[in-house]
């Protein structure tokens, strides 16, 4: 056995016993690996796990041990003879105080390595009481909420990927900005960031009826429920990870898998476009060296002043928080107000005039009579809308990640944040990176406002923004209603009717017009309503005032500011029965490939994925075919970059293998599996953007402007019916067809409903060649059957089918199916399927799946049926 060997960690001695001990026998990962991996990972592991007290699971004699009594155990107590260096926290029990160690320093994760503890587990609150302290874990509020997608028998992880983005949906609206992670084992873990304000029951119940609200809306899909029998096809979705009792394994924990998984953050294009795979951790430092930490500000403080310390304890700032900093009330700040006669200090504060070009006036505001708004719309770490409004000289600011809502029915996370100066509502341009609100701002909508309502715990007003602006014109009455007790959370909400006698757009527009105020507000409202018509008065003065501030502020974007960034519109899941009048909707192949905005700029060519990450060093090939296609100076195309097959569809396998090669083995693989990239929108030209232009003639302009070659091409509208083309593609093997309305207009970053994407789902006929005994309410009878399909005169495995069946025909199918002593000759069947098969005597049955893998293993396979007709030798 090889001697011990001692590392030196951050300045700490650990010991390394037997590093050449296998913990992974099918991979031959070392316990020297296994410590390696987590020093390597140590910063950004403890940035998600710092604080919070460590449970581990210990294989001390590798994994595949666990039959072997005390082989693996859950291990919470700091065992005897731990480093006296190590950090601890004392936790409360019913049967009494228990010490537990914490990942404060990397030395401390190569420790627990050392003793085989491949899995930390970590719950969702910190121990911020301190070094040696005791607390009570009841009593710690959790910082952020998980929710576990397990699929059950016959489901798989990418049924768990659609239900990610169900959740996801359901979580934004909630203001919170989920990330995603592959579990390492079966399935996918959501966090959201939170702000500490909850205890973890009620965190607990908000999961648990998200999770009821999603079975209820996909009772075939999805199950909140715990027991084994109704989970069969579905995916569960665990909220009881939120207890203060439970703990989750930690975002780049390896597993205790057959092969080294790990719990590793993913993108949400990788979640959307699916076909999963859990990663092993030589991908994830790969990943880590490439996109750096994709779970960046999930533990992390948002937006801290530049020279703060940093937050050792439970993290505070919201979920979608946005620009602001310390939450400020509506008189000037909830934690140490600002004196009422500056209340821009802590403004003032967060900011160095020397490096951001933001207003950073010298001197306390000047209250002024005239009352105006605006609304900014701010590309920072997160998208979000910063809502502010004039009162007592200042803007009260508050950010909202959702932007204002559009109809009555909806209310909207809205941050309060500091106060800014009434010089900051004309602002549109860069903050530099790395400093506060590093990112592009511009002006979404601005105007005047009459306020009906001030209070601390409540706002009422009506905006009226400009006619080309985001509220589209019309009168906005709005409330904000404060819902905590430190006064940073509100809600934004608009309000169904307009105020009576409020002074309407038209009455102002005259006004304007004449020059008479007065006479504007008379025509909008009842004499006897003086205090309305004194309203119109000041808001005729302050949007001459604005009119001339947004003339200098588009000037000043143009100029100096950076054009917003456009992304990409995502389609809607689809049935054909959603096209109400075919001749309305225009008809594309979905190819199967990675999307692409392509930003072209007099000969320089940049892609860009869906989350805005630059491609361009990955497919070298097209740049100066791009360059050459393109027939003006300046564009901004959509578009898809696949790698196209024999058959004319596209090869997603061969297309993933190119997955983040940059420079020379960029050019290697390019001369392997050149990709094509097929263009099908046109968003910019010159300048002008036409995102409001119908799809048609967007279509028509793109034809005009590409000249078409081997390398780009033009994925243009197919012709004929909708079931002759869903026909057509299905027989080529194409993913499926794009319905979009002829009259759509372009919108970035939405998934709308004019967009429909209808998949293929394929029928196949298979061998059924065994079956596996269910598990729960399932046990004694079918769980699912295994299947194949003939390759000569022997059998190749395809995969399991566990979903389409009734309860009676599982029961039949157990009965009918003659039992086979032996195996058949049939290949690649997977060691846990062979262990647990019963064998049967062949026989021919169809399935419902959506595809097949690059290996002829089907997806997402729904039973059909026993094809009594056919034989094996008919296939």
């Amino acid at each position: 056995m090889p001697a011990a060997e001692r590392l030196d960690i951050g300045g700490r001695v650990v010991r390394l016993s037997n590093p050449a001990k296998v913990l992974y026998p099918e991979t031959g990962t070392t316990k020297r690996d296994v410590v390696d991996y987590y020093a390597q990972v140590a910063d950004v592991l403890m940035a998600h796990a710092a604080g919070r007290p460590v449970t581990r699971k210990r294989w001390v004699d590798g994994v595949g041990t666990e039959r072997k009594p005390g082989a693996v155990f859950f291990q919470k107590q700091l065992e005897r003879g731990a480093p006296d260096w190590l950090e601890t926290v004392d936790i409360q029990h019913s049967e009494g105080v228990k010490a537990y160690p914490l990942v404060s320093e990397p030395a401390a994760l190569v420790w627990m390595a050392n003793l085989a503890a491949l899995e930390l587990h970590v719950p969702q609150w910190r121990a911020d009481a301190g070094f040696g302290a005791s607390i009570d874990s009841e009593r710690q509020h959790p910082d952020r909420l998980v929710l576990d997608l397990d699929p059950g028998e016959g489901a798989d992880i990418d049924d768990c990927a659609e239900v990610a983005l169900w959740v996801r949906e359901v979580l934004i609206d909630m203001g919170l900005d989920p990330m995603p992670l592959t579990s390492g084992s079966k399935g996918i873990h959501l966090y959201a960031r939170l702000d500490g304000t909850l205890t973890s029951r009620q965190v607990s119940d908000v999961a648990h009826e998200l999770a009821r609200s999603l079975e209820q809306l996909h009772p075939d899909r999805v199950v909140s429920e715990m027991r084994k029998a109704k989970r069969v096809g579905k995916v569960m979705l665990d909220w009881s990870q939120n207890s203060a009792a439970k703990t989750t394994v930690a975002p780049y924990s390896l597993r205790g898998r057959v092969r080294p998984t790990v719990a590793a953050p993913r993108t949400w294009e990788e979640i959307e476009h699916g076909h999963l795979e859990q990663l092993e951790y030589p991908e994830v430092l790969r990943r880590l060296d490439r996109d750096g930490d994709l779970l960046a500000g999930l533990d992390e403080q948002l937006d801290a002043p530049r020279d703060a310390a940093p937050a050792r304890g439970r993290a505070t700032a919201s979920a979608g928080r946005g620009k602001g900093g310390t939450a400020a009330s509506a008189k000037g700040g909830a934690d140490d107000p600002a004196p009422a006669s500056d209340r821009l200090s802590k403004y003032r504060e967060m900011r160095d005039p020397e490096r951001t070009p933001e207003p950073v006036p010298a001197e306390a505001p000047t209250p002024r009579d005239e009352s105006t708004f605006v609304v900014q719309e701010h590309h920072a770490r997160r998208l979000h809308y910063d809502f502010r409004l004039e009162q007592e000289g200042v803007l009260v600011s508050w950010a909202v990640p959702k932007g204002p809502p559009t109809t009555a029915g909806r209310n909207h996370l809205a941050v309060q944040t500091e106060d800014h100066p009434l010089e900051y509502g004309s602002f549109a341009g860069e903050i530099p990176k790395g400093e506060y609100g590093a990112g592009t701002v511009t002006i979404w909508d601005e105007g005047t406002v009459e306020l009906e309502k001030w209070r601390d715990d409540e706002v009422i007003g009506v905006l009226h923004g400009r006619d080309d602006g985001g509220l589209g014109g019309e009168p906005y009455r709005f409330a904000l209603i404060r819902t905590d007790a430190d006064k940073r959370q509100w809600l934004l909400h608009r309000m169904k009717d307009q105020r009576k006698g409020a002074w309407s757009r038209e009455a102002q527009r005259k006004a304007e017009r004449d020059g008479d105020a007065g006479a504007g507000a008379g025509a909008g409202a009842p004499e006897s309503d003086s205090k309305a018509a004194e309203g119109g008065k000041r808001s005729s003065k302050a949007s001459k005032t604005v009119g001339s501030r947004a003339t200098a502020s588009r000037a000043s974007a143009s100029s100096g500011g950076r054009r917003e960034r456009l992304r990409p519109m995502l389609a809607s899941p689809g049935e054909p029965r959603d096209l109400d009048d075919e001749r309305e909707w225009s008809l594309e192949v979905k190819w199967d490939g990675w999307r692409v905005l392509v930003e072209v700029d007099h000969g320089e060519v940049r892609l860009l994925s869906r989350s805005g990450g630059d491609l361009s060093g990955s497919f070298p090939e097209l740049l100066e075919p791009i360059a050459s296609a393109v027939r003006t100076g300046q564009a901004v195309l959509d578009g898809e970059v696949v790698v196209l097959g024999m058959e004319g569809a596209s090869d997603f396998g061969a297309l993933q293998a190119r997955a983040g090669l940059t420079g020379r083995e960029a050019r290697a693989a390019a001369k392997r599996s050149p990709v094509t990239l097929l263009l099908f929108d046109l968003l910019e030209v010159n300048g002008e953007r036409i995102l409001d232009v119908p799809l048609d003639d967007r279509h028509g302009r793109l034809d005009a402007l590409v000249a078409t070659s081997r390398r780009v091409r033009i994925s243009r509208p197919l012709r004929g019916s909708l079931q002759h083309v869903l026909d057509v593609t299905r027989e080529r093997g194409l993913e499926g067809v794009i319905a979009k309305r002829r009259d759509s207009r372009y919108r970035p970053g939405a998934r709308s409903s004019d967009w429909l994407k209808l998949k293929h789902q394929q029928m196949r006929e298979v061998v059924v060649v065994g079956w596996l005994e269910g598990k729960g309410g399932l046990a004694g009878t079918v769980g699912s059957l295994v299947l194949a399909r003939p390759e000569g005169r022997r059998l190749r495995y395809i995969g399991r089918v566990g979903t389409g069946f009734s309860g009676a025909e599982r029961d039949r199918l157990r009965d009918a199916l003659r039992p086979r002593r032996t195996a058949p000759a049939i290949d690649d069947v997977p060691a846990d399927v062979r262990k647990r098969i019963r064998w049967v005597r062949s026989a021919v049955a169809e399935v419902e799946h959506s595809e097949e893998t690059a290996s002829g293993a089907l997806r997402h396979p729904v039973w059909r049926g026993l094809r009594h007709d056919k034989r094996v030798s008919d296939l």
